[in-house]
C-alpha cells in the first residue's frame, strides 16, 4: 500500500499506461519482487515500470529520469535508462517511469562465482561512472558524505544487530574510518546504494547495476564499499589494484562503510523475518556474509 492507500495492481499498472503511454498497454505486465521506495513491475520482455511507493518525494526518480540518460552511455554495463514519464493522476497521486529492464537475477538472490571477473567488471564501471559531477547534480543529505558524519546511523544499527562477538573488530573498523582523512577531490558521481539488491548477476558474474534514486555527487568511497558488500571473499584486492584510484584513507572510509552497510542489511534481514513492513529477509544471510568479508579485510 503507499501512503495514499492506493494499492498498486497490475490493473492499476495498466490503466495508467491506457491514460498516458496507450501504446504500451497491451504488453505483459507482471510484479517484481522486492524494492522498498519503488514497486516494480515487468512490462513486455524488455521493460519495466517503476512505481513510486515509500518514498516520500518524487525527488529520487526525478533525478533518475534527469540523470540517467546522461550516465548511461558512457558506463560499461547495463543499466535501466528512462524511455517514458508517468506524472501523478487522480487514480495514482504519485510520480511513476517506465525504464529499460535490465536481465539478470538480483544478488540478494543469487550469487557470484567468477569473483575475478566480477572485480574487473565492478572496477570498470565504477572508474566510468566516478566522474567530476556538474555543479547542478543532486547532493544527498545522508550519503556521500565522512564516515564520521554517519555515526548515528552506524551505531543505531551496531546496538540493533551486531553479534556480540565481532563487536569489537566491527568497532574497530568503524573507529578506524571515522579517524580516516576526508575526501579532498571534488564531488564525483556516485551510486551511493550500491548492495546485493541494486546489481545483476548473470552466468556467475556481475551482468548490471540498478536503482539510481541514491545517485548523487559526493565521495566515491561510498560505492567503494561494495567490494566487500557485492564482492565474493576474496575478491577486494584484485577490485581496488583495478580500479586503481583510491589511496589509503578512501580504503579505509569505504571499509568503515561497508562495515555500517553490511549491518543495515542484518537490520532489514531482521525485520524480514519478524514479518515487519519493508523488511527483507534475503538480506540478512548477505549482511552477514559481507561483515564477514569487511573484518577478513
Amino acid at each position: 500500500m503507499t501512503d495514499t492507500d492506493i494499492e498498486i495492481t497490475a490493473d492499476l499498472v495498466r490503466d495508467l499506461l491506457r491514460e498516458q503511454h496507450p501504446d504500451l498497454a497491451d504488453l505483459g505486465i507482471r510484479e517484481v519482487a522486492g524494492g522498498w521506495g519503488n514497486q516494480m513491475w515487468r512490462l513486455g520482455d524488455e521493460l519495466a515500470v517503476r512505481m513510486q511507493r515509500m518514498d516520500p518525494t518524487p525527488e529520487l526518480q526525478l533525478n533518475e529520469r534527469r540523470w540517467l540518460p546522461v550516465l548511461a552511455p558512457r558506463l560499461p554495463l547495463p543499466v535501466p535508462t528512462p524511455v517514458r514519464s508517468g506524472e501523478p493522476s487522480a487514480r495514482f497521486p504519485k510520480h511513476w517511469t517506465v525504464m529499460t529492464w535490465v536481465p539478470g537475477d538480483p544478488l540478494d538472490c543469487s550469487s557470484i562465482s567468477r569473483g575475478d571477473h566480477a572485480a574487473d567488471a565492478l572496477a570498470d564501471f565504477l572508474r566510468a561512472l566516478h566522474a567530476e559531477a556538474p555543479a547542478d547534480a543532486p547532493v544527498s543529505g545522508d550519503r556521500g558524505g565522512h564516515p564520521k558524519e554517519c555515526t548515528a546511523g552506524f551505531d543505531r544499527f551496531f546496538h540493533a544487530v551486531v553479534p556480540d562477538d565481532l563487536a569489537d573488530d566491527v568497532r574497530a573498523v568503524w573507529d578506524d574510518a571515522v579517524a580516516a582523512p576526508g575526501y579532498e577531490g571534488p564531488p564525483l558521481w556516485v551510486h551511493g546504494d550500491l548492495h546485493p539488491a541494486n546489481v545483476v548477476v548473470s552466468d556467475g558474474t556481475l551482468a548490471g547495476v540498478i536503482d539510481f534514486g541514491d545517485i548523487s555527487a559526493g565521495d566515491p568511497a561510498w560505492d567503494l564499499a561494495a567490494a566487500w558488500v557485492v564482492l565474493p571473499a576474496g575478491a577486494a584486492s584484485r577490485f581496488f589494484d583495478a580500479y586503481g584510484r583510491a589511496d589509503a584513507g578512501t580504503i579505509r572510509r569505504a571499509r568503515g562503510l561497508a562495515a555500517m552497510k553490511s549491518l543495515f542489511l542484518m537490520l532489514m534481514g531482521r525485520n524480514g523475518d519478524l514479518g515487519l513492513p519493508g523488511g527483507k529477509p534475503a538480506w540478512g544471510p548477505a549482511g552477514r556474509a559481507a561483515l564477514d568479508r569487511v573484518l577478513r579485510g
